[in-house]
């Protein structure tokens, strides 16, 4: 009886299965979607219960270039095209990508503009503490296109290595204006003022956001990249200051 008892126990299907551990897409992305890519993953968790987005936000570049030495991930969002190339370059995307977003690039300001900043060509003046986004950096590009075009030079008191870097130095009080994107200028909220571009609606002076899934991502990949361009996770990016692809 002892041992028909045990043999009923071990085999019964009573027993509760373990659960299955959650699936983890690890994402690299553009440190400027770090407000908006928090909101998106609790929601994309929400309707995927078995999958854990895990994000890492830096620097295009800095990240390209971790990823072309092997890094682990299994989606990469960039600011520009060039810097999605190098990843492209080095056979780490799996088919094709897709632009999920595009951002303004704009002035940030101390609150209340205190130094009266008003457009590019204020940016020569000596009495400005400027800082801007290194040049390998896609929001550098994008401000040393746009300063060439407005004809300014600028020696920036510091060349940072992503956005927020120039942000925190502005919010910070140490400095007075820096060239950021219009989405991060929206996370600070009163922290800071901004100055709009005036050619920053033009398409070339627009960073524009392509998203990648990495060779052996898991499935769930596919469908984090697919929510990135549905309707609602496009509302999120455009609360936070994001333009339509």
């Amino acid at each position: 009886m002892v041992v028909a008892s045990i043999t009923a126990g071990a085999c019964g299907g009573s027993s509760p299965k373990p659960h299955a551990k959650p699936t983890t897409v690890l994402v690299s992305a553009a440190s400027s979607l770090r407000e908006a890519f928090s909101e998106l993953e609790s929601t994309f968790e929400l309707e995927h219960d078995r999958v854990d987005v895990v994000a890492t936000f830096g620097a295009s570049s800095a990240l390209a270039t971790q990823l072309a030495q092997g890094a682990p991930a299994d989606v990469f969002v960039s600011a520009d095209d060039v810097t999605m190339q190098k990843v492209r370059d080095a056979g780490r995307v799996a088919g094709t990508t897709t632009v999920i977003a595009r951002n303004r690039i704009a002035m940030v300001v101390e609150r209340d503009n205190p130094k009266g900043v008003a457009s590019l060509q204020d940016l020569r003046r000596s009495d400005l503490v400027v800082v801007l986004c290194a040049a390998p950096v896609p929001c550098g590009r994008l401000a040393a296109a746009a300063l060439r075009r407005a004809g300014v030079d600028v020696i920036a008191a510091s060349y940072e290595e992503n956005v927020k870097g120039v942000l925190s130095k502005v919010t910070l009080g140490e400095a007075d204006v820096g060239v950021v994107y219009e989405s991060d200028v929206r996370a600070a909220g009163d922290d800071v003022g901004s100055v709009a571009i005036d050619i920053a609606a033009e398409p070339e002076f627009q960073a524009v956001y392509p998203a990648a899934v990495l060779e052996g991502a898991p499935q769930p990949a596919r469908a984090w990249l697919a929510f990135l361009r549905s309707r609602d996770a496009q509302a999120v990016l455009a609360k936070h200051g994001f333009l339509s692809p």
